[in-house]
C-alpha cells in the first residue's frame, strides 16, 4: 500500500473508529443510566473501590460539570496519578487536544485541531517561559509525576489571562493543606528503547526516578510539598531531510542542467518544478538527562488568610551525535526531470558533490519559575488576592560540525571510479509516498573513507535564548445576594523579555590549508569511524542508503585545528540577534450570576477584559564587504564589518475582550452551555525580532558569483509591528451526565478572524563595499483579510458496569474534533506578495496553507480495564495533516503528514501502597513525515521507534 493510500486509510479508519466508538458508548448509556438508579449503593461502592484510571476519569467528568466555562480536564487526587509519562502525553488524552511529536514524545499542543500559536498555556495560573521562542509551556520540562491537574478552557472568561483563541491550558500542582494528608512516594522506572539497542556500544537502557513528600504541621496551618525527579534516557533517531529552502526551477531550461530559478514576473506563464538546496541522510545517537523539582509551602493561619508559595525548577540537557550523508548540490546537473501539475518532482537524474558530515550537538535548557499568592477575606463577602510571579528559561545550544567532500581523486591521488567530484544519482518519489528513493551511482562506494577527504570545513555554532517574565496581578471578588452572585475585578501587569544570539565560528582556512596531502591521509585514517548503528532506516520502505563512511568529530577538530572546541568568535554581536521586550497591562470586570428561568436553573458569567500591549524590538545593522574566494576568482562571500548600528522599532495595541458564558440545567443530569467572546493570540516573541539574516557564503558552491545573487539572501528574522490575531467566537454545547463514570457531550463552535498574516516586501538600503545597494526584504504584516473556523467536538465516556463480572471493570472514552477553516498563510518565497506602497498583490506560485497547526480531524480513544489489583489502559491518537510554521516565522511552508500512535499502560498492585507499572509508547513505530513547500513534496521523515518503561512505585 503506498503512502497516499495509507493516509486515506488512516483518515477513514480514524473517522470510522470515532463513529463506532461513539455509537458503542451511546448504546451503553441507557444501561448506565439504569445502573445509576440506586445512587446510594453506587456511591458506597465508589467510596470503597474507585482508584486509578477510573478515579481520574471521574474527577475529570466532575470538573467539567462544575466549571462555568466550557472546560475539559484531567485531574488526579494524588501526585503521580496522571496516566502518562509526560505532561504533553497526559494532555493529548483530553478531548480536543492533540500534540506534535519530537523525538517520539509529545511537545507542542494543539486544541481543537488549532496550533499552539492560537493557544495559551499557564502554570498555576501564570504565564510560563520556554526556550523555543514561542508562548507555549515546554511540556517536556515538567514530569507528569509532579503535576496533579490539567484544565483546558475551551471558552474564555474575563478573569483568565488573555492569549487563547483556541483555548487556555492550565497546569496545576498540589497545594499541601488542601491535599490534607501526609504522603511519601517514590518511583523508579527503567526504559528500554529498541532503536537505542541498535546504536553501537549502547544497550538502549535508561531510567527515571521520582520522589515526593507532602505533609501538614502546626495544627494544619502549614503545609509543604516537595518533589524531585531525575530522568536519564536515550532517544536515537533516523531521518532523511531536504533543506528548508526550496526554489522553483524553470522546466524549460535544459541547456545547463542547473536550476534556473523562476522569477516572479514569469509566475503563471512558464512551467516549473520544486527542488531544495540539498538532501541529507542523518543518523542520530542521543542521551537525554533532566533534573526537575517543585516545592510548595501553604500557610493558612485562619479561615481568612491563605498564603501559597510555589517554585518549579527543571534542568534538561541532551547530547546528539549526528552523522550525515549530504547531497549538497541538489540544484545542479538536473536532467530527465519528471514532475506533476503542482511542481512536485517524481523523477530526476542529478550530479552533486557528496559530503560526509558529522556534528556533536548539546543543548541545555534551564527553567526556574514560581510565585507568591496571598488571599485575604476581610469579611464574609469580600476576597482580595495578590499574586506575584517570575519565570525564566535559558536555552543554550552548541554544535561542532565538520565537512569532508568528494573529489575527482581519492585520498591516495588515484582517479575515483566515477572520475569526477560530482557523483551521479537518481531521485524517485512514488505518488503519495513520503519516502523518496535516492540511488547513488553504484560505481561509488559510500562506505569507502578514501573518497571523503576534500574541502575540509569546520564550524562551531552557539545559540542562546533567554526568555523571562515578571508579572503581578491583583483581584477582588465580592459576594452578592440575588441574580448577581458575585462581582470580580482585577488588574495584571507583566513584562516579557526575549533575547537570543546565534553565532558561528568558522574562520579556520589558514589552519586547514597548512596541512599537506600526507597530513590529510594521516588524519583521515586516524579519525575513521565505523557506521554508528545497525539497520539504519530499515523501516523506510524504498530507502536504498543504509550506511556511509563516518568520522569522529573530536578527532578531526583536534587534528585540523589543534583543539576540540575552538570557542566563540571574537565578535559576539550579529545582525540576526533578537532583543524583544513586551509589556502588558490588563484589567477586567466580571459578574457571576445564578438564578432560575422558570423551573430551570441558570448560571454563568459575563464581563470584559481590556489589554494594552507595548512591544520594543532592537536590531543591529552592519555594512557588508565582499571577500574574494582564494581558489576561484569569480566567486566571493560576504562579511560583516562589525560596525553596528542599533535600530529600535516600537509597536502598541489595545484590545477589548468581552465575554459571556451561560449554563442551563435543562434536567438534573443535562446541561446546555452557550458562550460568546472575543479572543486574541499574540505573535510569538521570536517572531517580533528586528534583526536581519544574511547568507554570507553559499557553502555548497563556495561563494556567490554576483552581488544580485548575494543580496537576494537577505531576510528579516521577525516583524516587530505584528499585532495580535483577533477573533469573535461562539460555542454551544450539550452535556449529559447519567452517572459518575459517564459523559456524553457535543460542542459546536465558530470563530471569525478579523485579520491574518501576509508577506510584504520593503526596500532597505545596505552598504556593500562602500556602495549603497537597495535590497528587497520580505517581512510579515497583519492583513485586513477575514476568515473563519467552524467545528464540532464530541466526547463519550462510560464504564460498562452493567456487564457481568469480571467484564464490569471495562471502561472507555472517545473524543473527536472536526474543524473547517478558510484561513490562508502564504509561502514567504513562493506565495502571494504585497506591495506596501501600492497595495497591489503579486500573485504567488504555490497555494497557501491554513492556520499553523490546524488539523481537520483529531481523534483520541481510550479503553481501560480495572479489576482488583490490575489496571490496563490503551490510548489511540490520530491527527490529520497540518501546516507547521517554523519558530520565528518568515519561513517557507512546511506540512506535517497524518499521525497515528498507540500507547499502552498497565499496573499491578503488589501490596497496599506498592505497585508494578509498565508503559509502552508508539507501539507500532509510527514515523513523522513532513513536506515542503507544497503538500506531497517530501521534505523529511523521522523514525524513532517504540519506548518501553517498567517501574516500581511505593507510597506511604
Amino acid at each position: 500500500m503506498n503512502s497516499r493510500n495509507q493516509i486515506r486509510a488512516r483518515s477513514l479508519r480514524a473517522v470510522l473508529l470515532a463513529g463506532a466508538g461513539t455509537t458503542l458508548l451511546v448504546a451503553a448509556m441507557p444501561a448506565m443510566a439504569q445502573d445509576a438508579a440506586a445512587p446510594a449503593v453506587q456511591d458506597e461502592e465508589d467510596a470503597i473501590v474507585v482508584t486509578g484510571i477510573r478515579e481520574t476519569i471521574q474527577n475529570s467528568i466532575n470538573t467539567k460539570r462544575e466549571e462555568t466555562a466550557i472546560v475539559d480536564a484531567l485531574s488526579a487526587d494524588d501526585i503521580g496519578d496522571l496516566p502518562a509519562l509526560s505532561v504533553g502525553q497526559a494532555i493529548q488524552t483530553i478531548t480536543g487536544a492533540t500534540t506534535h511529536r519530537e523525538k517520539g514524545d509529545a511537545s507542542e499542543i494543539a486544541l481543537r485541531g488549532l496550533g499552539p500559536f492560537l493557544s495559551n498555556a499557564t502554570f498555576n495560573g501564570r504565564d510560563a517561559t520556554n526556550g523555543s521562542g514561542d508562548r507555549s509551556v515546554n511540556f517536556n520540562q515538567f514530569p507528569s509525576e509532579l503535576v496533579n491537574n490539567i484544565k483546558i478552557y475551551k471558552t474564555q472568561q474575563a478573569d483568565l489571562v488573555e492569549g487563547g483563541v483556541a483555548g487556555t491550558i492550565e497546569i496545576g500542582t498540589l497545594r499541601p493543606l488542601d491535599f490534607g494528608k501526609r504522603r511519601i512516594q517514590g518511583e523508579v522506572k527503567a526504559q528500554y528503547n529498541p532503536y537505542g539497542d541498535r546504536i553501537v556500544g549502547s544497550g538502549g537502557i535508561g531510567w527515571r526516578g521520582t520522589l515526593s513528600y507532602v505533609d501538614q504541621f502546626a495544627n494544619d496551618t502549614i503545609g509543604i510539598a516537595i518533589g524531585v525527579q531525575r530522568n536519564d534516557t536515550n532517544n536515537p533517531e533516523e531521518t532523511y531531510a531536504a533543506s528548508s529552502t526550496w526554489v522553483a526551477c524553470r522546466a524549460d531550461n535544459a541547456a545547463s542542467g542547473n536550476c534556473d530559478e523562476l522569477q516572479r514576473e514569469d509566475y503563471g506563464q512558464d512551467p516549473y518544478y520544486l527542488v531544495p538546496n540539498s538532501y541529507i541522510f542523518r543518523q542520530i545517537s542521543e542521551t537525554d538527562k533532566r533534573d526537575a523539582a517543585f516545592g510548595a509551602i501553604q500557610w493558612r493561619p485562619s479561615d481568612r488568610i491563605n498564603v501559597n508559595l510555589d517554585v518549579q525548577y527543571s534542568d534538561r540537557t541532551f547530547v546528539e551525535s549526528r552523522r550525515d550523508l549530504t547531497i549538497s548540490e541538489a540544484r545542479r546537473g538536473l536532467t530527465n526531470v519528471e514532475y506533476d501539475e503542482n511542481g512536485i518532482v517524481r523523477y530526476l537524474e542529478g550530479s552533486s558533490s557528496l559530503e560526509s558530515n558529522g556534528s556533536e550537538l548539546s543543548r541545555s535548557e534551564e527553567y526556574l519559575g514560581g510565585g507568591l499568592s496571598v488571599e485575604w477575606q476581610p469579611n464574609d463577602r469580600l476576597t482580595l488576592t495578590f499574586d506575584g510571579s517570575y519565570s525564566r528559561t535559558i536555552r543554550k545550544e552548541i554544535e561542532r560540525n565538520f565537512r569532508l567532500r568528494t573529489d575527482r581523486n581519492d585520498l591516495n591521488g588515484d582517479r575515483t571510479p566515477v572520475g569526477d567530484q560530482r557523483i551521479p544519482y537518481i531521485y524517485e518519489l512514488a505518488p503519495g509516498s513520503f519516502v523518496p528513493t535516492i540511488t547513488i551511482d553504484p560505481r561509488f562506494d559510500l562506505n569507502n573513507h578514501d573518497l571523503f577527504w576534500d574541502d575540509a570545513r569546520f564550524r562551531r555554532d552557539e545559540s542562546k535564548r533567554r526568555n523571562e517574565i515578571i508579572a503581578g496581578r491583583f483581584d477582588a471578588a465580592y459576594e452578592l445576594d440575588g441574580f448577581l452572585s458575585r462581582i470580580s475585578a482585577g488588574a495584571r501587569w507583566s513584562e516579557l523579555t526575549f533575547r537570543d544570539y546565534d553565532l558561528r565560528n568558522e574562520d579556520f582556512n589558514d589552519l586547514i590549508s597548512d596541512i599537506d596531502m600526507e597530513g590529510e591521509r594521516t588524519i583521515n585514517n586516524q579519525c575513521r569511524q565505523a557506521f554508528p548503528q545497525t539497520g539504519y532506516l530499515s523501516a523506510a520502505e524504498g530507502n536504498s542508503i543504509n550506511s556511509w563512511a563516518t568520522f569522529d568529530v573530536d578527532c578531526l577538530f583536534g587534528a585540523y585545528l589543534g583543539t576540540v572546541d575552538p570557542g566563540l568568535p571574537d565578535e559576539l554581536r550579529a545582525a540576526a540577534n533578537r532583543d524583544v521586550t513586551e509589556r502588558t497591562l490588563a484589567g477586567y470586570v466580571m459578574a457571576d450570576y445564578d438564578a432560575d428561568l422558570g423551573n430551570m436553573p441558570v448560571r454563568g458569567n459575563f464581563g470584559v477584559r481590556i489589554v494594552r500591549t507595548d512591544v520594543t524590538s532592537n536590531g543591529l545593522r552592519s555594512d557588508l564587504v565582499l571577500v574574494p574566494d582564494d581558489t576561484d576568482p569569480g566567486r566571493f562571500t560576504l562579511a560583516e564589518t562589525s560596525d553596528f548600528q542599533t535600530v529600535r522599532i516600537k509597536s502598541r495595541s489595545t484590545r477589548i475582550l468581552p465575554s459571556v458564558n451561560a449554563i442551563f440545567e435543562v434536567a438534573p443530569d443535562t446541561l446546555v452551555r452557550l458562550a460568546g467572546y472575543r479572543a486574541m493570540s499574540r505573535p510569538n516573541p521570536s517572531a517580533l525580532g528586528a534583526g536581519r539574516t544574511y547568507t554570507l557564503g553559499d557553502g555548497n558552491e563556495g561563494g556567490f558569483t554576483s552581488i544580485e545573487e548575494a543580496i537576494g539572501n537577505v531576510r528579516a528574522n521577525g516583524s516587530p509591528r505584528l499585532k495580535p490575531l483577533m477573533s469573535w467566537n461562539a460555542d454551544a454545547a450539550i452535556e449529559w451526565y447519567p452517572n459518575k463514570d459517564s459523559l456524553l457531550s457535543a460542542t459546536a463552535y465558530y470563530k471569525q478572524f478579523n485579520g491574518g498574516f501576509q508577506p510584504v516586501v520593503y526596500d532597505e538600503t545596505f552598504t556593500i563595499n562602500g556602495e549603497q545597494v537597495t535590497v528587497p526584504v520580505t517581512q510579515t504584516r497583519n492583513s485586513p483579510d477575514k476568515s473563519r473556523i467552524y467545528g464540532l467536538e464530541l466526547t463519550a465516556a462510560t464504564r460498562f458496569s452493567f456487564l457481568p463480572k469480571p467484564l464490569d471493570g471495562l471502561g472507555a472514552k472517545v473524543s473527536y474534533n472536526y474543524a473547517d477553516s478558510n484561513f490562508e498563510t502564504q509561502d514567504i518565497r513562493l506565495g502571494d506578495e504585497y506591495d506596501p506602497v501600492t497595495e497591489e498583490v503579486r500573485e504567488g506560485l504555490i497555494a497557501p496553507a491554513g492556520l499553523s497547526g490546524y488539523s481537520k480531524h483529531v481523534l483520541s480513544a481510550q479503553a481501560y480495564y480495572e479489576l482488583g489489583p490490575v489496571s490496563l489502559q490503551a490510548i489511540y491518537n490520530y491527527r490529520s495533516k497540518y501546516f507547521q510554521d517554523f519558530v520565528g516565522g518568515n519561513s517557507q511552508l512546511r506540512y506535517v503528514g497524518p499521525s497515528e500512535t498507540v500507547d499502552f499502560r498497565a499496573s499491578l498492585a503488589l501490596m497496599p501502597g506498592v505497585s508494578l507499572r509498565f508503559e509502552a509508547l508508539n507501539l507500532f513505530n509510527e514515523p513523522k513525515a513532513t513536506y515542503m513547500p507544497v503538500y506531497g513534496s517530501s521534505r523529511q521523515y523521522h523514525y524513532y521507534g517504540s519506548k518501553y518503561f517498567i517501574g516500581l512505585r511505593a507510597r506511604i
